[in-house]
């Protein structure tokens, strides 16, 4: 069990995970108190993201090509169907968003079915290593912008505003940059970095020592990747807010500016039993010692957040 913090520590926990919630990306190795009043989430009457979609990777930085392969093989899992994937599985955590398509009773929805679209590589660094916003909306720019999301993923030596001080990831929309039927459609846009050697404390827990609050063992990462497997977990839960607040007026409580979203209302919580600096129970592999909760392609597996279950008002898990 978790030892008892100083008032100290307590405050230095409590400031850590309001700015962590305060990004899109709000994943942090706390847990919200499940005794509290439950959450309310409202749907603000806006589109949600339907039908089949296309995921554009673009890799800025280096990237080893086993590094590419763990995060497109956890896109390609999503919307797998594949009867042979192992239970519990990634596209079995991906199912659980169907509920917010459900609740949608005015509007004709279907649920998203993703795939794996193009991957541009920009491994020289076209707008050098230190990234603003603006410029992540510009690189996002670069993948297809009908039907897709372009996800924007940067090396660990690629310093982007507000990365590891107040987010670890984010996602958002854009307009695009060419007119469709006379008019210029918005796309949706997701960006992470990779924490590895930045904030490891902050992004990639539970596979590494946090920075504050209780100091239980890292988890073994399940790709044996720190940097990667936290990337994974950051887009899965940007991925789960894209499709379910793609243009700031879908589901979410709070705030529209600083939302909790289907995943980041969940913050810290991979399995039951999850508390302050602990992920809760998961599954080991008896051959690596890593930690997972679900089951992917090719063999991968890998650490989920959390989804948020509009129908409950609590969090869910896989295991």
């Amino acid at each position: 069990m978790a030892s008892f913090l100083s008032s100290h520590s307590l405050l230095q926990l409590v400031l850590l995970i309001s700015i962590i919630q305060f990004s899109s990306a709000a994943r942090t190795f706390s847990v919200s108190d499940q005794s509290q009043d439950p959450l309310l989430f409202q749907y603000h009457n806006g589109p949600l993201l339907t039908g089949e979609v296309s995921i554009n990777l673009i890799w800025y930085g280096k990237f080893k090509p086993s590094q590419r392969a763990i995060v497109s093989d956890f896109i390609a899992s999503v919307s797998s169907r594949r009867p042979t994937t192992a239970q519990p599985s990634v596209a079995t955590w991906w199912k659980a968003t169907e509920k917010y398509y459900n609740l949608v009773k005015t509007k004709k929805t279907s649920p998203l079915l993703l795939s794996v679209g193009t991957q541009i590589l920009d491994e020289s660094y076209s707008l050098g290593k230190s990234l603003s916003s603006k410029q992540i909306v510009q690189l996002a720019s670069k993948g297809g912008q009908k039907r897709a999301i372009n996800v924007v993923l940067t090396s660990s030596d690629v310093a982007v505003e507000g990365f590891c001080s107040s987010k670890c990831g984010t996602h958002g929309s854009s307009l695009s940059a060419k007119k469709i039927s006379g008019k210029r459609s918005k796309f949706a846009y997701i960006w992470v970095g990779n924490s590895e050697t930045q904030c490891p404390g902050q992004c990639a827990w539970p596979f590494h020592q946090p920075i504050y609050g209780p100091q239980n063992p890292p988890l073994g990462a399940p790709n044996n990747d720190v940097g990667l497997d936290g990337m994974v977990i950051n887009l899965a839960s940007l991925l789960a807010g894209t499709a379910t607040n793609p243009f700031e007026n879908g589901y979410f409580q709070g705030p529209k500016e600083a939302p909790l979203e289907a995943a980041s209302a969940c913050p810290g919580v991979y399995g039951k039993g999850a508390y302050p600096g602990y992920a809760g129970d998961l599954l080991v592999d008896s051959t690596t010692g890593a930690s997972y909760n679900a089951h992917g392609v090719n063999g991968r597996k890998y650490v989920l957040p959390a989804l948020f279950d509009p129908s409950t008002s609590t969090c869910s898990t896989l295991i």
